[in-house]
């Protein structure tokens, strides 16, 4: 199980890590198309969507990245207070019953988008647009593909921690004590 877990967590900080630099990709673009329009009176369509683009694979592929640093917003209401069992509890729970779940649906509902895109590979409205809409689109099945098995990996981690690993508290981001 910790193999497996431990698998799926490496390849979300590796894919996290390089994604983190498309952020730096989006200013730079973005600031190429501000010069452009502003200084030499030029626009592109392209760069435009480009910027888009980024934006777009930055937050979809980059999520299971940040569940795994515990980066989401959390309802800190019962978790905060929680013994570290308990936190492992909730995230066993939690994936079970809401993550796994919802990724599933949004997987299941995108997969005739996203299939219908790729038949008519489909572009932009823009004539001189990017023609890779249906690899825009793409990107939501690999976020729900990557959130559920980051669900997968903190579930297998939740199990070992509440089977009494203290090592499997540092994998799920909990302190090993309550202050």
């Amino acid at each position: 199980m910790r193999a497996i877990a431990q698998a799926i967590d490496a390849i979300n900080l590796w894919s996290g890590k390089v994604l983190a630099w498309l952020a730096l990709a989006i200013v730079v673009v973005q600031f190429v198309v501000v010069v452009m329009r502003y200084v030499f009176g030029l626009g592109s369509i392209q760069m435009q969507e480009l910027i888009i683009y980024m934006h777009g694979f930055l937050f979809m592929l980059a999520a299971a990245y940040t569940l795994r640093v515990d980066g989401h917003v959390r309802i800190d209401v019962f978790y905060r207070e929680a013994t570290p069992r308990r936190k492992a509890w909730i995230n066993l729970l939690g994936c079970l019953f809401f993550l796994l779940p919802v990724c599933a649906l949004i997987f299941w509902i995108s997969w005739p988008y996203v299939a219908n895109s790729w038949a008519i590979m489909e572009g932009s409205r823009e004539s001189s647009g990017i023609q890779g809409v249906f690899l825009l689109k793409t990107a939501i099945l690999a976020f729900a593909v990557q959130m559920g098995l980051q669900g997968v990996s903190m579930m297998l981690h939740s199990v070992l921690a509440i089977m009494g690993d203290e090592s499997e508290l540092d994998a799920l981001r909990i302190p090993s004590h309550t202050p």
